[in-house]
């Protein structure tokens, strides 16, 4: 194709419709509006958008250094991958749907032992659902985990990249100065994690954090005992009565749809979807209760209201491309609002605000850290390394830095695409970053206070045009920093 601005605004105008028509089929789909999920056709209708020739002619166009063109070239490129390894990629989901595995007697689907582990009380039986996950992985996943990844890598050197990892460094992903900071946010919490996990356990779970296993995790985290404190029925007003305090009103934006009905088929956890950035954003409820539904929903939020107040003046590349960190940014600061004590007392009828706060940020501190392993070892994955060792090196690096072994089967598995978990390590260092500012502006209530949604409402005009370190740069004068996580985590635990 050729490279010629006009080419490249007809690109633009057909690879907007091509991610409006997936964003479509998602919302359908998982609205429970529809029963099939189905891809193909759309993909196959934009085949022309991430061909091998796409890519190069893209790739021709980022000589000269302007971030859109680098924007569509990525985008062409994982398209490109995507394209390559999507028939694996539909029959993992189509066996994650239909395995079973029978435990104690019972048959339980795939994706249901997860959260049946979480949900029982029975330490023999949590690590049964465990090894029962494990073996289905081994056997019937893994193998197209391994094709994937192989798929890729051969991908990507047809890109013209030697790796993975030299091929995201040309999209300008910050890899190495992120490895580097996760290497130090590692080390300066580890005596914090180790005594503060260790509590929560023995609180918890009734274990330590030396005795506890792999299978003991989502146990700790699933903490019914708060569920009380965050009703479904007041989830919405909730999160209508947080906007209002921002000047925002949730129903009067014509460009949101909330869809609140209940459907059989629809997914009980919310989730945003742009069909349209800004002209038609869907934020879909089916509330159930629990923190872990507050805070998906006000993460999902938080999406909603960045891509409703993005401006249609700026090109597809800023409004729907660009920087993840930001949007995950955006998202995390209206989700973490609901470990704030200060926004507890007055959105909830809650007895113990600070004691939540504090075992919330211990939980954050365990996330941060995993996805900080995660990372370093990705770097390790997609810098070509044989694919022999890498199970060995998911557990060493996992175990570094939780001090409970994983399974080596999820060492493929739990790798996203496209350093997504970049990402999200990014996006908590913008949201501590951002979240002090606002705090010393405006107030710890900063949530109450108009002039701060006035704030927010200016910056989300820009879409995903600066990026994460350019937004916070030009807010704060400050650096996007995973030691502004260790501070902000370190303050709520200690209290």
């Amino acid at each position: 194709m050729a490279t010629a601005p006009a080419a490249l605004d007809a690109y633009r105008e057909e690879a907007d419709r091509f991610i409006a028509a997936l964003d479509e089929e998602y919302y359908l789909h998982f609205a429970g509006l529809k029963e099939d999920f189905v891809l193909t056709p759309i993909y196959e209708r934009y085949a022309d958008l991430a061909t091998l020739d796409a890519c190069r002619s893209l790739g021709e166009a980022t000589e000269l250094g302007d971030r859109g063109a680098i924007e569509l070239w990525r985008f062409a490129c994982e398209g490109y991958m995507g394209d390559l390894t999507r028939m694996e990629a539909e029959e993992l989901a189509r066996l994650e749907t239909s395995l079973t595995a029978e435990v104690d007697g019972e048959e339980i689907g795939f994706r249901l032992l997860r959260p049946s582990i979480a949900n029982e009380p029975d330490r023999g039986r949590r690590e049964r659902l465990d090894r029962a996950r494990v073996e289905l992985s081994e056997t019937h996943l893994n193998p197209h985990h391994v094709t994937i990844a192989e798929t890729r890598r051969e991908a990507t050197m047809r890109l013209g990249a030697a790796n993975y990892r030299e091929l995201y460094s040309r999209f300008g992903f910050p890899l190495e100065e992120l490895g580097a900071q996760c290497e130090r946010f590692l080390g300066d919490t580890e005596d914090l994690f180790v005594s503060a996990f260790d509590r929560l356990f023995r609180r918890r779970v009734g274990v330590s954090l030396e005795e506890a296993r792999r299978w003991d995790v989502p146990r700790l985290f699933r903490a019914p005992e708060w569920d009380s404190g965050f009703p479904a029925t007041k989830m919405v007003p909730a999160l209508e009565s947080t906007l209002a305090g921002l000047g925002i009103d949730l129903r009067a934006q014509e460009n949101v749809h909330l869809d609140l009905e209940p459907r059989p088929t629809k997914t009980p956890r919310a989730f945003c979807a742009p069909i349209e950035v800004p002209g038609r954003v869907m934020l879909v409820i089916q509330p159930i209760g629990g923190p872990d539904d507050w805070h998906a929903l006000f993460h999902e939020a938080g999406h909603t209201e960045h891509y409703a107040h993005t401006s249609a003046e700026l090109p597809m590349e800023a409004r729907r491309l660009g920087d993840n960190a930001v949007t995950e940014g955006w998202a995390m600061l209206l989700e973490l609002v609901v470990n704030d004590p200060a926004w507890l007392e007055r959105r909830l009828d809650f007895a113990k605000p600070g004691e939540f706060a504090s075992e919330a940020a211990t939980g954050l501190l365990y996330f941060v850290r995993r996805y900080a392993a995660k990372f370093l070892y990705e770097l390790e994955l997609h810098a070509g390394a044989d694919l022999d060792p890498m199970p060995q090196r998911y557990v060493e690096r996992m175990y570094d830095a939780l001090k409970i072994e994983v399974s080596d089967v999820d060492y493929l598995a739990d790798v996203d695409p496209g350093f997504y978990s970049s990402s999200y390590l990014r996006a908590w260092a913008f949201e501590s970053a951002l979240r002090g500012f606002l705090r010393e502006e405006f107030g710890r209530a900063w949530f109450t206070r108009p002039e701060a949604g006035s704030l927010l409402r200016e910056l989300w005009s820009e879409g995903q045009r600066p990026t994460a370190d350019e937004l916070i740069d030009d807010v704060a004068g400050a650096e996007l920093e995973l030691a502004a996580v260790a501070e902000r985590i370190e303050e709520s635990v200690a209290a």
